[in-house]
């Protein structure tokens, strides 16, 4: 595998350290994601039973005992319930746009890595088959024996470039479909929240 590594030449290098970074980011993604979603579980009905038990005093209080996005977009909401629903929702959907891109964090550097892995491959390409020609010009011969090396580098470069792309973009799509999940979860459980306060609000009418 290291000899394989080593024939396809200089562009080797680079695309090794896109599929690094990209399994770093991969990698925080994974805990940060995964922590999110089991934190959302918990998180839901202890909110919805202090909040219909106890009022909204202690439902902050479990939002501010809870790390996480959810908890962040429930207590921008709830601090702000004695000022109408209309107030509250507001609160809850600019809560919701900066949680979002907190989940959405380090995906646009995947999407880097998913673009640049193979053209670095497909460059590696082209370096290839210009070494064989130069190979060619130089003995004079069109064996292949002489454009061996040159095209093993070509193909090899190309190879690497496409696995590391695939590899990250499968990553990329689990994490695309994690976060719509997340955000789904959010949404209809801001809207649960919206319609108990409301209920409050005509009760205390």
């Amino acid at each position: 595998m290291v000899d394989l590594f080593l024939q396809g030449g200089i562009f080797m290098w680079p695309i090794l350290g896109l599929l690094i970074f990209g399994l770093m980011v991969t990698l925080e993604r994974i805990y940060t994601l995964t922590k999110a979603s089991l934190v959302t579980k918990k998180f839901i009905p202890r909110i919805n039973k202090a909040l219909k038990e106890k009022g909204v005093d202690e439902a902050l209080e479990v939002c501010k005992k809870t790390p996480g996005p959810i908890a962040e977009v429930f207590h921008a909401g709830l601090s702000r319930a004695d000022q109408g629903v209309e107030v509250v929702e507001k609160a809850i959907e600019t809560a919701g746009s900066i949680e979002m891109a907190f989940l959405e964090k380090g995906m646009i550097w995947l999407s880097t890595v998913i673009t640049v892995a193979p053209m670095l491959g497909f460059a590696g390409t082209v370096s290839g088959m210009v070494r064989a020609f130069q190979d060619i010009a130089a003995a004079n011969d069109i064996s292949p024996a002489v454009v061996a090396s040159g095209i093993s580098e070509a193909l090899l470069t190309t190879l690497f470039g496409l696995i590391v792309g695939i590899t990250i973009q499968i990553f990329y799509n689990l994490f695309t479909s994690r976060v719509d999940s997340i955000i789904i979860d959010m949404e209809e459980n801001s809207v649960n929240l919206l319609d108990i306060l409301s209920a409050n609000e005509v009760e205390k009418d």
